[in-house]
C-alpha cells in the first residue's frame, strides 16, 4: 500500500520493468492475505465473544482483497494511467481498512479471553 500511495502523480513514461515489479507486489500481497484469512478463520473458529463481527471482518477482508486483485489486474496492463494507479490505491486503501478492522478485533478477543482468566484467577 505505502509503495503504492507514494507513487509520484505523474509517473514515468517509461513502462520497462513496471508491470512486472506491480505483479510481484500484487502477488505479495495476496499471500499475506490468504495467510491473514486462514488465521482469521481459525480464531474465528475458536472466538466465543465477537464471533458474528468477525465473520463480518473475515467477508469483508475477501471482499476487498478481491477489489484490489481486478483493479492490480488493470493496473499492471497499463502502470502509466493515472485513473488506474488511483483505482489501485483506494482499493489498497480499502483492503488495509479492512484487515485492521480485523485485528482489531482479533485483539479484542484476546483481551476479553485475559480478562476472563484474570477473573477467575481473582477468586
Amino acid at each position: 500500500v505505502t509503495t503504492l500511495v507514494n507513487c509520484p502523480q505523474n509517473p514515468s513514461s517509461k513502462k520497462k520493468g513496471r508491470s512486472k515489479r506491480a505483479r510481484v507486489l500484487l502477488a505479495s500481497v495476496e499471500e499475506a492475505t490468504w495467510n491473514l484469512l486462514d488465521k482469521g478463520e481459525k480464531i474465528a473458529k475458536e472466538a466465543t465473544v465477537f464471533k458474528e463481527e468477525l465473520h463480518a471482518a473475515l467477508a469483508d477482508v475477501r471482499k476487498e482483497s478481491q477489489a484490489l486483485k481486478v483493479s492490480a489486474e488493470a493496473f499492471t496492463s497499463d502502470p502509466c494511467y493515472l485513473p488506474k494507479r488511483q483505482a489501485v490505491v483506494q482499493a489498497a486503501r480499502s483492503l488495509l481498512t479492512a484487515v485492521t478492522r480485523l485485528l482489531i478485533l482479533a485483539d479484542m478477543v484476546d483481551v476479553a479471553y485475559l480478562l476472563e482468566h484474570l477473573t477467575v484467577v481473582s477468586r
